[in-house]
């Protein structure tokens, strides 16, 4: 399917509304009358002004093309000539378009309209918010005839700073969308950020984020994702996955499906996570934690674009991007054998490393300020700090006193408890004091002893009283495990490891939920 954006020219395709009209070119008409394009759909732009002369051209496009689709789209400018106002009215247009690149094909028209609009197409174009090629028409020389020729250009439009200019501006607001429009201050990160947004919309090879566990990647690459999608960049889905849930045999079907009768449990076919992401995006967090042999397939899936699925001897194919996520360090991993060389190689060609929360103590402030209105967006009431108190909070939380362990996470469930137990949504000095101490405690110490201390910020002051000496260390451990574990499955694993190999069956998960259940605790308590 072709489809034609094209502005009506106001002037070329004006003609006597009589016969005579034939014996001239048209560009409107004449791109619906060659014979080597087909034109399925045509967006025609024009100003209110010019409607009369719109649905005139759109009768005769019928005439010459009745399988043509003629789409009337008006579109009026103060000022033809303002390269500003065009270029954004012309941008707000190509984000408001549904796109399939995939399906169909585009083709943008830039012999009509004034000389800035045509260059705001190109430039549009060249950006991919408009996702087609470039189309000029004219009319055919030495042979008075309506139907002309048509072609491809290739134009060098650089020399037009002012439009440089906005292109700058939007590659701004593309690096503050990755951000989630958070005005982080520190450089380092700022200057990651930039280089992340110039690589998302020019190149499709895989992205690495490195970094410790709550660092936001997880976040940052559906942002990605997100900013792709805006620019037609993808047209499938975000598909996400922690690795470290991914154990054994069930791998392989996650990832690559299985047909029907692979193995025991396999009652219908499985199309997995790849064949999901395709023509989109798939985020394989963790990845230092998938096996070697999978480790080889996603190799050969990112490399070729094809892979088996378990039990099936026909290869299916999957058109996607792939990013990757690890707090791991992959060269010792690679040195030790644990990761492949060359799956590193090849994902080592972009490669970001998220700088913790301690070492962004410039951004916790701003950081602050998003983590209110997310609060607000989620609870429906808004929160706020009274003067001395965000002066208590700043200071402490920028202060070598606070560890940050978990990063943002840590920041986050900071915010959110002093939110929720705020009264009627101001946040006092009361409440970051009882907060500083219990994040004090969260982070105090590593040996054992201060470990049955951490216990203490998520008892009730009820079941701390009736906690005997032995149930606060083993409790304490329990705690350790939980809060370094990503789910309640590995935590289970972890604390039971040696009396679940005589058990014929254990749900290591169940055992610890009602272990914790004796205490009033339950899993989220322990990991916000």
């Amino acid at each position: 399917m072709t489809t034609v954006i094209s502005f009506l020219g106001s002037t070329l395709d004006a003609a006597k509304f009589g016969p005579t009209r034939w014996n001239k070119w048209r560009p409107s008409v004449s791109i619906c009358m060659q014979d080597d394009l087909k034109v399925d759909r045509f967006i025609m732009l024009h100003g209110t002004y010019h409607q009369r002369l719109a649905d005139y051209v759109a009768k005769d496009i019928a005439d010459v093309s009745p399988e043509t689709e003629v789409i009337q789209h008006p579109l009026d400018f103060e000022d033809a000539w303002d390269f500003e106002e065009v270029y954004g009215k012309l941008l707000d247009f190509a984000r408001t378009m549904h796109f399939a690149p995939e399906d169909e094909d585009y083709l943008i028209h830039i012999t009509t309209g004034t000389h800035v609009a045509q260059i705001c197409l190109f430039l549009l174009t060249e950006a991919r918010y408009l996702p087609g090629k470039l189309l000029q028409t004219q009319p055919q020389r030495g042979i008075p005839q309506p139907i002309g020729t048509w072609a491809s250009i290739d134009l060098d439009l650089s020399r037009y700073d002012s439009i440089a200019t906005r292109f700058a501006a939007d590659a701004q607001e593309s690096t503050s969308f990755l951000k989630s429009g958070i005005e982080t201050r520190n450089a380092v990160f700022n200057t990651m950020i930039d280089e992340i947004e110039r690589v998302a919309v020019r190149s499709r090879a895989p992205l690495l984020l490195m970094g410790p566990t709550g660092a936001g990647k997880s976040q940052l690459a559906r942002r990605v994702f997100e900013l792709k999608k805006m620019r037609h960049q993808v047209s499938g889905d975000y598909v996400e996955v922690n690795c470290a849930t991914l154990k054994g045999d069930s791998a392989m079907s996650a990832l690559f499906g299985h047909k029907k009768g692979a193995f025991t449990g396999a009652v219908q076919d499985r199309n997995g996570l790849l064949r999901s992401a395709d023509k989109g995006v798939l985020f394989l967090d963790e990845i230092g934690e998938l096996g070697l042999d999978e480790q080889a397939m996603i190799l050969r899936a990112i490399e070729e674009g094809k892979f088996f699925p378990v039990g099936s001897d026909k290869e299916v194919e999957s058109d996607f991007q792939l990013m990757a996520g690890t707090n791991r360090n992959l060269m010792e991993a690679v040195a030790t054998g644990t990761f492949r060389e060359d799956l590193f190689a090849r994902l080592n060609l972009w490669t970001f490393t998220l700088p913790g929360l301690v070492e962004r103590g410039e951004d916790i402030e701003p950081n602050l300020d998003y983590e209110l209105e997310r609060y607000a967006e989620r609870e429906g009431e808004r929160a706020t700090f009274n003067a001395e108190a965000r002066k208590t909070y700043l200071a402490f939380a920028t202060s070598p006193a606070a560890r940050w362990a978990g990063n943002f996470r840590d920041l986050a469930a900071s915010i959110t408890r002093m939110a929720t137990l705020s009264a009627a949504g101001r946040i006092d000095a009361g409440d970051v004091k009882s907060e500083v101490a219990r994040l004090e405690l969260l982070w105090s110490g590593e040996n054992a002893g201060s470990r049955t201390d951490d216990i203490l910020a998520f008892l009730s002051p009820k079941t701390q009283d009736s906690l005997d000496p032995f149930d606060r260390v083993q409790l304490a451990e329990v705690i350790r495990v939980c809060r370094e574990s990503r789910s309640m499955s590995e935590a289970g694993r972890t604390l039971f490891a040696a009396s679940r190999v005589h058990k014929k069956s254990s749900n290591d998960a169940d055992r610890l939920r009602k272990y914790l259940a004796r205490f009033d605790l339950i899993w989220t308590d322990l990991i916000e």
